[in-house]
């Protein structure tokens, strides 16, 4: 899997490839892709503010909304993953997140029309099958028009899209459900998104692979056992893959459950929930996961080891107030404690992509975040909202509506504290690593 240097683009690269050389062409492609980015949030999280309603209205139980919120979607995302960015790192990265932005936009609005378990279990593999085209081709062109010092930030960035739409999910979803009920919301959040497939097919140019680095490759993509191979060759990148998806499991699990638990213990009605977490966990997410990859950015110019000691870091300062979140017994406690978790819950994902890319090669950028998305999905998205459901169910036959604050005391600090190791052995290989990485 070698690389060439300096090649001259001519025709070795696709005819509607464009440099993307101004600054305000690379900060629109940024900015067009994170918009995008939050409406796959907005649809994705959508479900959690409305899943008491959903659960009254179709008769579930916590292990069915936690399968619906988790790992059938988590399943089918990362089962897609795979082979539409194997697609991305050959074919044209704008059509291809147009595309899914279409097909999960529409799975979202079909939502709204569903009569029961089966028909919504179904909404949202399709949900998870549209959003896999997102993030993978998304990551491929950003880390083609930001340098390297400059791509955890840039990356970091395009993770607030997450952020954002969580707030915008809670605000729309809780005011739209308060007022019209569930189903209009599903419908009236994932209409505009085909619009938004649409700008993007028109809007967006198609970079120049290798371009910040001024480097292209003559070669054809490589498979996707030679990039498997590379990255689990690589001991930081096992590391680190393994401390995000325990991150993810401990984020993902309060992104599914957090509005449940405030309902059931304080009665707090959606609206005013939906502002109060589009608050703590949009804004103040979205502020926490960019500047944390600007922070990294900043302190990796002395040591490198900070891409993995940051988020490390991060899940550390943040577990006790995560422990103060599952216990509270007043509603202005708990939300105050949920501050820190929500900050600081998603700085990896800026900080980690930007290390997979200085990892690999130009033509493995988006398999190898497919790759890494899988692992932190099925771990963290599949198994995380999952297991408090079903522990949730176990414990609610001697603890009632109590049950699913211990089921997230039992297993969120716990697993916080074990990814938290993980960063640490990530970082003690992290600079060799990246010093072999292919050019």
């Amino acid at each position: 899997m070698t690389q060439t240097n300096t090649q001259h683009l001519g025709a070795q690269a696709p005819t509607k490839e464009v440099s993307c050389a101004t600054k305000g062409q690379k900060y629109y492609a940024l900015g067009l892709l994170t918009v995008v980015y939050s409406f796959n949030f907005i649809d994705r999280q959508l479900l959690s503010i409305l899943q008491e309603g959903v659960k009254a209205d179709l008769g579930l139980s916590d292990t069915q909304l936690g399968l619906l919120t988790g790992f059938s979607f988590a399943l089918f995302y990362v089962l897609a993953g795979i082979p539409i960015a194997k697609w991305a790192d050959s074919g044209n990265r704008r059509n291809i997140i147009s595309l899914a932005t279409f097909v999960w936009s529409l799975m979202t609005a079909v939502s709204g029309f569903v009569q029961n378990f089966v028909h919504l279990l179904l909404a949202r593999i399709g949900v998870g099958v549209g959003e896999a085209g997102c993030s993978p081709p998304s990551h491929s062109i950003i880390s083609d028009i930001f340098p390297p010092h400059a791509r955890a930030g840039a990356l970091g960035f395009y993770a607030t899209g997450a952020n954002i739409g969580v707030l915008f999910g809670f605000l729309l979803g809780g005011w739209l459900n308060e007022l019209y009920g569930w189903r209009v919301a599903f419908i009236a959040v994932g209409a505009p998104g085909i619009l938004l497939a649409i700008i993007v097919r028109m809007t967006l140019k198609e970079p120049i692979r290798g371009l910040s680095e001024n480097r292209t490759s003559t070669e054809q993509a490589p498979t996707f056992k030679q990039v498997i191979s590379l990255l689990f060759s690589r001991m930081s990148f096992r590391h680190i893959a393994l401390a995000s998806a325990l991150t993810a499991f401990v984020s993902y699990s309060l992104a599914s459950w957090s509005a449940s638990l405030l309902i059931r213990n304080y009665n707090m009605p959606t609206t005013e929930l939906g502002i109060w977490l589009a608050l703590i966990v949009g804004v103040g997410g979205a502020i926490g996961v960019f500047s944390g990859g600007v922070l990294a950015d900043k302190l990796a110019k002395k040591d490198q080891r900070w891409y993995a000691w940051l988020p490390g870091l991060a899940s550390l300062t943040a577990l006790p107030f995560l422990i103060s979140f599952c216990i509270a017994t007043d509603k202005n406690i708990a939300l105050i404690s949920l501050i820190l978790p929500a900050f600081v819950g998603n700085i990896y994902l800026g900080v980690v992509v930007a290390t997979i890319h200085s990892l690999v090669g130009l033509r493995m950028r988006a398999v190898s975040s497919a790759i890494f998305f899988l692992i932190i999905n099925i771990i963290g998205l599949g198994l995380g909202p999952s297991s408090i459901g079903f522990l949730s169910d176990v414990l609610s036959a001697t603890h009632g509506d109590k049950s699913l604050g211990l089921a997230m005391l039992y297993l969120l600090p716990i697993i916080s504290f074990w990814s938290i190791c993980h960063f640490y052995f990530a970082s003690r290989n992290l600079r060799e690593d990246l010093a072999n990485a292919p050019q």
